[in-house]
């Protein structure tokens, strides 16, 4: 019973332990996603690279979990940086090499769907704001215990933010970048051109022959949401 007992014994915790650094590594992914957003568009924070997250991301979440956050801390390979839980059986560290065992990897990435692109450019929207962020973890062999002492485990997570950094001061300006000069984002014809046609008998008639009874659409209007003054207050 010992036989099959013991390494069960042994097995059950690292699993959990296993699963500690797979959820740990989710939320690493979803700072490195977030601040990639931040710090790699029109904000006024300085650029990060992966190095650099990397080396907060070593400190701040697999590091002790008491760490302070400090501008350019680094984690060291002594166990006093050591998550307490992340040991084996024998002692050993899981991470026993911050540097080797864990990556980061940011991406930005552009807006390749045609129609996208297309409405994106002419509402004169942000097209290289889709940010992934990745973490990759990989565990050591656990001795003398089989099959661990070759899993050779890697542990990789990754979040994606899609954000769009524009924003309008008031109604006044979503009706003009909506009646901008060139071609209309939501269909093949500028606004000028449909604005024309409103109020023309002819084409309200065809118009309503979609609906019956409907009536004739408000062409090239444009209405945005207007907050009461009340609640601006």
């Amino acid at each position: 019973m010992a036989f099959v007992l013991v390494p069960l014994l042994l097995i059950v915790p690292l699993i959990g332990k296993y699963m500690d650094i797979a959820q740990t590594t989710q939320v690493a992914s979803r700072y490195v996603a977030f601040e990639g957003q931040v710090r790699h568009s029109s904000s006024a924070g300085s650029w990060k690279s992966d190095v650099d997250l990397a080396q907060e991301v070593r400190r701040r979440f697999f590091s002790n979990s008491d760490a302070p956050i400090k501008t350019g801390d680094t984690a060291g390979d002594f166990n006093a940086h050591r998550n307490t839980l992340w040991f084996d059986h024998r002692g050993d560290p899981l991470l026993p090499n911050f540097v080797d065992a864990i990556g980061v990897r940011t991406m930005r990435e552009s807006m390749a769907q045609p129609f996208g692109a297309l409405y994106a450019g002419a509402f004169s929207l942000p097209q290289d704001n889709l940010y992934m962020g990745q973490v990759t973890v990989g565990v050591a062999n656990i001795k003398g215990l089989e099959p661990f002492d070759k899993i050779g485990l890697s542990i990789s997570r990754s979040t994606s933010l899609l954000a769009d950094s524009w924003a309008a001061p008031g109604p006044d300006a979503i009706e003009s970048r909506i009646r901008q000069d060139g071609w209309n984002p939501l269909g093949p014809f500028p606004y000028k051109t449909l604005e024309a046609l409103g109020g023309n008998p002819v084409v309200d008639l065809a118009l309503t022959l979609f609906e019956y009874g409907a009536p004739p659409p408000d062409i090239g209007r444009v209405e945005p949401d207007r907050v009461p003054s009340d609640r601006l207050k």
